[in-house]
């Protein structure tokens, strides 16, 4: 399939900052699920860094803004085919052994809910286990936007029993740990269609290391494998981690974030 990206995320302060510094994760991932036809970032009067490949194979680019600056817009256009691999992350690039994603983090770490709702779970072999904590996720959790904030953690959305793909991603990371899965954060798009639930174009996921397989995606909130709807961007530990784009502002002033995302079919 093939896709077209147009992501802008705009940040506004409410008086002038001095400059602004961040990194971007925001190049799709080079591997067998997707290519790269077409793929351009810009930031208002931003100025280009240096970038590298980090462990898990996610390219990082740096960018800073000289002040004072009271708006900036990331921009971020392109065009990508990808291929439904079933799940499996083919053909990433990195050097982090699995047994490193096996460490707990602020929002996925467990309670007893959690660990209650790990301990259910069953399957002979690693794949089907991983399949059914991705489900029972899938109906401890029901997606309602709104519900959660960029805080929660997976323990609190589960006893609350609500929240979004984040809390969804952060629970299933939480549980397959427990089952000593190494698991972690994905961040990245999905395309939607007439026929699709509704979900926000920029989307999550989690990956858990299967022996014999390699990374295989599992997105809870929707209840499946990702396949040729998905685009990946980057992965970490956990949401903060996987961020698409992280950064700091220097100045007293506060900051408020505006994300705007459309993916269509470039078939349509």
């Amino acid at each position: 399939m093939k896709l077209t990206v147009e992501h802008v995320t705009t940040y506004v302060y409410d008086q002038p900052v001095r400059g602004v510094v961040q990194s971007h994760r925001l190049l799709p991932t080079q591997c067998q699920n997707q290519s790269v036809e077409r793929w351009n970032v810009t930031v208002s009067d931003g100025m280009m860094g240096g970038s590298f490949r980090d462990g898990a194979g996610d390219q990082v680019q740096a960018w800073t803004v000289t002040g004072p600056v009271e708006r900036i817009e990331v921009r971020v256009t392109g065009v990508v085919t990808t291929t439904d691999c079933a799940g499996v992350l083919r053909g990433n690039r990195e050097l982090i052994p699995p047994v490193a994603w096996l460490g707990e983090t602020g929002p996925t770490m467990p309670d007893s809910g959690l660990k209650a709702l790990a301990a259910g779970a069953s399957g002979e072999t690693a794949l089907p286990l991983a399949h059914d904590l991705s489900a029972r996720v899938s109906e401890a959790i029901a997606y309602t936007p709104g519900a959660t904030d960029a805080h929660t953690t997976a323990a609190e959305a589960l006893e609350q029993g609500q929240g979004v793909c984040q809390d969804h991603a952060h629970a299933l990371i939480a549980c397959a740990r427990l089952r000593q899965l190494p698991a972690r954060y994905v961040s990245g798009y999905l395309f939607t269609d007439s026929d699709g639930t509704g979900h926000e174009a920029a989307h999550a996921w989690a990956e858990i290391w299967i022996e014999g397989l390699g990374w295989v995606g599992f997105d809870p909130a929707n209840a499946c494998c990702p396949d040729e709807r998905y685009i990946r961007l980057g992965c970490g530990a956990d949401a903060a981690a996987a961020a698409p784009i992280r950064g700091i502002a220097r100045g007293p002033g506060s900051e408020h974030m505006e994300i705007a995302v459309a993916i269509a079919s470039a078939q349509q």
